[in-house]
């Protein structure tokens, strides 16, 4: 007679079913992670530790290279121009990310909650400039900052300004601020979207039971909204930082990092000392990338630290 509470052998059946659903779900996670793993390994992780390698060498590309080890890195830090560079960096992440995130929210927060007829239109205008090449963003900003035909001094020349023709990208005084509306403009669009979509998930109650309160809109912008979007504009925040870190495309065509280095941000020199006319050092230029790789880091890790991550719930 048999125990009871026994257990009950797996039939051979049942053991071959189970075999095939773990042979599925194997082939499965394979198929579907296995391309983006591969994708990473060969176009992300493969080209980081290969830079890596070149920061120890001295190599234009062409000539045998040479082991010079951390004699890069040695020069990097005595290299002023570096922190040249680095420092255009610090006066756009300051300025970028303030000047896009906030009218970002104001702009999501008067077409979601005021419900204007013409939202969806407004919204199309706003992330036109994300559909737009960079190219062609660099481009129309440095036809607008031309100093005889651009459109900034007509403009000024309504109102009685006579700049003398005054070329906004030429002036060491002028130029980094110049860059400020073509990056600012580039990313509003794409941020009012996001702050859009996470504000259509509050709950109307709370803006009716703030409303029969009195609260006014600004009241109820920063009591209710901001406080419930806190994360998605945290993390909106730390990609403008971390993207103007990294980006130079638009100085590589608008300024090419001048006048007089005025406009250089770290990634440009990077890539002028790669890449450029003059200039074919490979092995320097991977050691400012891991350089950059560890600015980047470092302000990742800031952000989080000075940022809240308190969140209010509903």
């Amino acid at each position: 007679m048999a125990q009871i509470g026994a257990s009950v052998p797996a039939t051979p059946k049942k053991v071959s079913t189970l075999s095939k659903r773990k042979v599925q779900t194997t082939i499965f996670i394979l198929l579907a992670l296995g391309p983006s793993y591969c994708g990473y390994l060969l176009f992300t992780l493969y080209p980081n530790i290969l830079s890596a390698y070149y920061s120890l060498l001295e190599w234009n590309g062409i000539t045998d290279p040479k082991f010079v080890w951390f004699d890069n890195y040695k020069y990097l830090f005595q290299d002023e121009y570096v922190w040249r560079a680095l420092g255009h960096n610090l006066i756009l992440m300051v300025t970028v990310p303030i000047l896009t995130i906030i009218p970002s929210i104001f702009l999501a927060y008067l077409l979601n909650v005021k419900g204007y007829k013409e939202s969806p239109l407004y919204k199309v205008i706003y992330f036109l400039p994300n559909v737009l090449a960079v190219i062609v963003i660099a481009l129309m900003w440095s036809f607008i900052y031309d100093g005889s035909n651009g459109l900034l001094n007509a403009i000024l020349n309504l109102f009685g300004i006579d700049n003398n023709d005054f070329y906004w990208l030429g002036s060491k005084k002028t130029a980094i601020w110049a860059l400020l509306p073509p990056l600012i403009w580039g990313g509003v669009g794409f941020y009012v979207v996001i702050f859009m979509n996470a504000m259509k998930s509050i709950p109307p109650s709370l803006y009716e039971a703030a409303i029969l309160d009195g609260a006014s809109h600004m009241t109820r912008l920063r009591k209710i909204t901001i406080p419930l979007i806190n994360p998605i504009v945290r993390i909106s925040t730390l990609f403008l930082v971390l993207g103007v870190f990294k980006g130079f495309e638009i100085m590589l065509i608008m300024t090419n990092g001048g006048p007089a280095g005025s406009t250089e941000v770290i990634g440009l020199y990077m890539f002028n000392m790669a890449f450029g006319k003059s200039s074919h050092n490979y092995g320097y230029a991977s050691a400012i990338g891991m350089f950059l790789f560890v600015v980047l880091v470092i302000a990742k890790l800031l952000i989080d630290r000075l940022s809240s991550k308190d969140h209010a719930e509903f």
